[in-house]
C-alpha cells in the first residue's frame, strides 16, 4: 500500500516536499528519456498540441525561470509557454533534456524558500512527467515513487485554493485522504478508486479505461489546471 506522511497531508506546509517530489521524478524520468530514440519525442501527448518534445521544453523552461527567479509579467500563461517552447524549436533534444535535469535538480530549493507559491510548479512537472509516460506508452503513467509526495501536495494545495471538499477512500493508500477546503455549507464530496485515477480527475486528463466512484461533485468541478 502506498502512503502519505502524515505531516505532509495536513495544512502544515512542508517546505522540502516539492523538491523532493522533483527529485524523484527526475531519477525516473531522465534515464527513460535518455534511452528513448529522437523520433519517440514527436509522440503526441495529452496537452492540446504538443508533442512530448513539447511538454519537455515547457518543463525546463518552467524550471529554469524559478531556478534563475525569472517571473515577467503572464509567465506561465499559455502564451508565455508557447513562446518558450518555440524559442528552443532548434535545439538538440539531448539539450532539451538537460536543461530539464537541471531544473528538476535546482529548482526545490528556490521553491522552498518561496512561501509556497512556487509549490503547483512541482506539482505541475510532476503531471507532466505522467504525460511523457503515457504517451510512451509506459504503464504507470501517474503512479510511481513520487506518487505519496504528489498526492499530499495535492491535498494542501487544494485546500489553500478553497477546492471542492472530498474525502477519497484509495484502493491504494491506508487512511482516507482529504482534500479541498471544508465548507459550512456543502458536505464533502466522495471518491471510491485508486490514486493514479484521483490524480486524472485532478489534473483534468483522459479517463478511459478507469474505474472509480465519485458522488456530491463533477469531474471538472476537480480540474485544478483548467481547461
Amino acid at each position: 500500500m502506498t502512503s502519505v506522511d502524515a505531516t505532509d497531508a495536513t495544512d502544515v506546509r512542508d517546505p522540502e516536499l516539492p523538491g523532493r517530489l522533483l527529485l524523484t521524478e527526475r531519477d525516473a524520468l531522465i534515464p527513460l528519456l535518455r534511452a528513448r530514440p529522437d523520433g519517440d519525442f514527436a509522440a503526441r501527448t495529452a496537452c492540446p498540441g504538443w508533442t512530448v518534445r513539447d511538454v519537455l521544453a515547457h518543463c525546463g523552461a518552467a524550471l529554469m525561470r524559478v531556478v534563475e527567479s525569472r517571473f515577467e509579467k503572464g509567465v506561465f500563461e499559455p502564451a508565455a509557454n508557447d513562446r518558450d517552447i518555440a524559442e528552443r524549436d532548434d535545439w538538440p533534444t539531448e539539450r532539451v533534456v538537460d536543461e530539464l535535469e537541471r531544473g528538476m535538480t535546482e529548482a526545490g530549493p528556490v521553491i522552498a524558500k518561496a512561501g509556497g507559491i512556487l509549490d503547483a510548479v512541482a506539482l505541475g512537472e510532476w503531471v507532466h512527467a505522467g504525460d511523457v509516460r503515457e504517451a510512451f506508452g509506459e504503464p504507470g503513467a501517474y503512479a510511481g515513487e513520487g506518487l505519496p509526495s504528489a498526492l499530499a501536495l495535492l491535498a494542501r494545495i487544494t485546500r489553500e485554493k478553497g477546492h471542492v471538499p472530498l474525502h477519497a477512500d484509495l484502493d491504494d493508500l491506508d487512511e482516507p485522504l482529504r482534500l479541498g477546503a471544508a465548507s459550512g455549507t456543502r458536505p464533502p464530496a466522495r471518491y471510491i478508486g485508486d490514486a493514479p485515477t484521483l490524480v486524472r480527475l485532478y489534473a483534468g486528463r483522459s479517463l478511459v479505461g478507469t474505474r472509480y466512484e465519485l458522488a456530491g461533485a463533477r469531474e471538472a468541478e476537480l480540474n485544478i489546471f483548467g481547461g
